[in-house]
């Protein structure tokens, strides 16, 4: 490299006080032409686009980062040229050091110019048209210089230009959101805090034997995002490679909700790479491990298939005909292979065609057509679903499935882990590396998993449940077999010595599945899925959770510190806890997740009596409440721990049940924003608890009317010997609620009498009051629906959230606040909290349970005339 090509860039750093590299070292060439964008916070944020050119990185400082969007423009600062070594660097400049800040690895990958193009001559000119394939940026992009406006000046200022191509995407504003190194995971605050894992290599990796290099010999026409990948390892005739590198996932909260996706359902198995040639078929793993003798009987019926190769996963499935872990674990150890499945997904090469560079529809359709040309019923094509993500998520819950992998339509097949694929689970997963294992009088008692930070072994937790008869026979000889005689851990929070701890090397791996994770950052509640024998210890590395220093967003406009998490229950903590549950309104911000939970800390020992013990209904907005909405009232998989299940004599699927503030935090993470229990007696589903007259008024009823009538059926109640409670619906009208002591009676009666209390008013008042929901009937009328009062019927929790503009909750009252003035608006989550300090409303419920029994004697014995009608 010729050293005048850095003179500004040296001159610019003192390398005894920057660890920014000098450019001594010089990165192996692979073939390829290399980009990196470094998210940059120095004196104003900004993004650093860099291409390698002849030996350096010709670089740009992009002002407000790259824009998907082709219409628009953005401005790119031509800066001095940088070593190729410096695509590797993340971390943090000094402060008085030239460009004093965070740098983080944005995004890296490959750029080649476009057809007729070359670099030097095209910079020279003003004037670059290239494209690129990274983690976050793809497809065609220009570099346009602007006319100098300094007279006699050197030209810097560049603008930096998205075609409109496959991989466009018009006002798309959510590209610059994304805070995490593609290289380490790391977000800006962790960078410049100097915690979290180091980069990965890039530009000093030495290519492996999969790694596949880019060609430049195809314009920007067709999928434009990929160039066509050269295998170096192979003959130059066929340039197809044996074995391709996988494509992986990313993890994420919820799956893509916009068009343009393919949701496959995520597969229990083995990822294998499944290669035919001249008729012999060959099985890998995602590492390259032939493990065709393992899999023989799918092996043999791939043979017929002409020269490909297919990616996929083997599974072992239940009578449903659904993925099961367990099972393919128990295959395995048995060698009972022959029922496996193998669940096809990719089509990577067809005879001497190279696939990868086509768009994910045109692979899947000719995957789909050569399977159905071969039909096995031991290799199965993958359907996929286009709808939105969302959806085929809550359905793969349901069902009792894994979750969901969601794929762009149009994107090329990259090995590596790529944003074009993403992953949602149903239920936290992860892989741990065994470290050791805990007995009880000899007995197996827990695993103890860890993961690596770099060379160092990280406890993470126990894991406590999940080992059947059939596991632990396969699992206990793995561990003696692998026993050692000192902890592998490296950190000071792991276990320590003692006569029921027993080591291990740290080479087996174990697929867990667990709740969340505890403030100490320790898996909660981790069951055992089984070992993963195709997957590397020293690859199985740290997810962590997000550190109490990260920064989120609290409201439009205002930046908070993540630690405003530190008060909730147990050190939980919330993803996405800024995500806009209820919309801005008057002037007020939107209430986000964040809020919710905190308003369920604050309320939550008030309203635990009054849901405790009972099945309750969830109403879940996950992309607020003028998004879609779910009303759940059975658990799905994925579903924490800290919300109970509870079976009821006669129903086969177990019912939510929410006992602890914890619960309730775990229902504002799910955005279950109503609550809406039975009203049965606490642990008793069959038993009466409670009976709620909800007095629903017509359109054209005021509301001192709804509260004249609240203010009569507490009468007739009270006259019946029963003690009334009121409270908002959190909507235009109110519930009168009376409790109930321990009888024998069933819910039939109780219903039977809350009709004949509401029939009596209506007798009485026929102007004022109706029975009959129909709206035809209801005009001018208050509706007195006794039917909340059954078996499975629910009510709305005194201070349960709805979802309804304003985010109004169903506020406990007094009697002598129920008024002709009374407000229901002024009941919502921001204000209810300091209300409740305030108010005796409902004291003294806890001794206001009377005998059902009684009352029914008394309206049955009652007589007095009836007013004609």
């Amino acid at each position: 490299m010729p050293a005048s090509k850095l003179t500004a860039y040296r001159r610019k750093r003192n390398f005894a006080l920057t660890d920014e590299p000098s450019g001594e070292a010089h990165p192996t060439s692979l073939g390829a032409l290399r980009f990196v964008v470094q998210k940059h916070d120095a004196t104003r944020l900004h993004y650093d686009l860099r291409l390698e050119v002849d030996g350096v990185f010709k670089s740009w400082a992009v002002t407000r980062g790259p824009s998907l969007d082709p219409h628009d423009r953005r401005l790119a600062v031509e800066v001095e040229d940088h070593p190729l070594a410096y695509g590797d660097f993340e971390g943090t400049i000094p402060e008085g050091q030239y460009g004093g800040g965070s740098v983080q690895l944005w995004d890296r990958g490959f750029w080649a110019p476009e057809k007729g193009f070359d670099p030097a001559k095209a910079l020279k000119a003003g004037h670059l048209k290239f494209v690129m394939e990274g983690e976050r940026l793809h497809g065609g992009w220009a570099l346009v210089r602007m006319k100098d406006d300094r007279p006699g000046g050197r030209r810097h200022n560049w603008l930096l230009i998205k075609h409109a191509d496959a991989a466009a995407r018009p006002g798309d504003s959510e590209l610059l959101a994304e805070d995490r190194s593609v290289a380490s995971g790391r977000t800006m605050a962790q960078i410049g805090a100097g915690t979290g894992s180091a980069p990965k290599p890039f530009m000093m990796k030495a290519p492996g034997r999969a790694d596949a290099v880019w060609s430049s010999d195809k314009d920007r026409s067709g999928t434009s995002a990929a160039k066509r990948p050269r295998q170096r390892s192979k003959p130059a005739q066929t340039q197809l490679p044996d074995f391709i590198a996988p494509q992986l996932c990313k993890a994420v909260e919820t799956p893509p909700s916009g068009p343009g996706w393919a949701h496959e359902i995520k597969l229990d198995g083995y990822r294998m790479q499944l290669s035919v040639e001249g008729a012999a078929a060959i099985l890998r793993t995602r590492k390259g491990l032939d493990w065709s003798d393992r899999f023989a009987a799918i092996a043999q019926d791939a043979s017929p298939l002409p020269d490909c190769a297919i990616d996929g996963e083997i599974c072992a499935v239940d009578p449903d005909g659904q993925p099961d872990f367990a099972a393919l674990q128990a295959a395995l150890a048995d060698g009972a292979t022959a029922d496996l499945i193998f669940f096809a997904f990719d089509l990577l090469l067809l005879e001497s065609s190279d696939l990868r560079p086509q768009p994910l529809t045109e692979r899947k359709a000719r995957l789909k057509a050569l399977l159905e040309q071969n039909a096995s019923q031991r290799i199965r094509y993958v359907e996929h679903f286009e709808t939105a993500g969302r959806a085929v998520l809550e359905s793969a819950c349901r069902l009792d499935l894994e979750g969901v992998v969601s794929k762009r339509l149009d994107a090329p097949y990259r090995s590596g882990r790529s944003e074009t694929w993403t992953k949602c689970k149903c239920r936290a997963g992860h892989e741990v590396v065994l470290g050791g294992w805990t007995t009880t009088q000899g007995r197996f008692r827990s695993l103890i998993g860890g993961v690596y930070h770099g060379k160092k072994l990280i406890h993470v937790g126990r894991i406590g449940t999940g080992f059947g008869a059939a596991k632990l026979e396969t699992l206990l000889p793995e561990l003696t077999a692998n026993e050692a005689k000192t902890s592998p851990f490296s950190s000071a929070a792991a276990p320590r010595n003692g006569p029921e701890v027993h080591w291990l090397k740290p080479v087996l791996v174990a697929e867990i599945e667990y709740a969340g994770f505890t403030a100490d950052g320790l898996i909660r509640q981790a069951s055992f899925k089984g070992l993963r024998m195709d997957k590397p210890a020293r690859e199985v590395e740290a997810e962590e959770p997000a550190p109490a220093t990260e920064t989120v967003l609290k409201q439009p406009g205002q930046r908070v510190s993540a630690k405003s998490q530190a008060d909730l229950p147990g050190g939980l903590r919330l993803s996405h806890p800024d995500r806009a549950l209820w919309p801005a309104q008057n002037g007020e911000p939107p209430v986000t997740k964040l809020e919710l939970a905190q308003y369920f800390a604050a309320v939550g020992e008030w309203m635990l009596p009054h849901i405790q013990g009972r099945p309750c209904s969830l109403v879940r907005v996950p992309d607020g409440i003028d998004g879609e909405r779910f009303f759940q009232r059975h658990a799905m998989r994925g579903a924490s721990a800290l919300i109970r299940l509870v079976k009821v004599d006669g129903d086969r699927q177990p019912y939510l049940e929410i006992d602890t503030v914890e619960g309730l935090i775990a229902a504002a993470q799910i955005a279950a924003v109503e609550l809406h229990p039975w009203n049965c007696r606490a642990g008793s589903p069959n038993k009466p608890g409670r009976l709620v007259f909800d007095l629903d008024p017509a359109p054209d009823v005021g509301f001192p009317a709804v509260v004249a009538a609240a203010l009569e059926i507490r009468d007739r109640l009270e006259r019946l010997g029963l003690v009334a409670f009121c409270k908002t619906t959190g909507g235009k009208g109110l519930h009168v609620v009376t409790p109930l002591a321990d009888s024998n009676l069933e819910w039939p009666q109780a219903k039977s009498f809350a009709k004949a209390v509401c029939a009596e008013a209506a007798a009485d008042s026929p102007d004022r009051f109706v029975l009959n929901m129909a709206k035809a009937h209801r005009a001018g009328r208050i509706f007195l629906d006794y039917l909340r009062n059954d078996r499975m019927a629910t009510a709305v929790a005194p201070l349960s959230p709805r979802a309804r503009p304003g985010a109004p909750v169903s506020m406990p009252l007094t009697w002598n606040e129920v008024q002709p003035k009374l407000d229901p608006s002024r009941y919502a989550i921001r204000t209810a909290p300091a209300l409740l300090t305030r108010t005796k409303a409902w004291a003294d419920w806890p001794n206001a349970e009377r005998p059902l029994g009684e009352a029914i004697r008394r309206l049955e014995s009652r007589t007095r005339p009836r007013r004609r009608q």
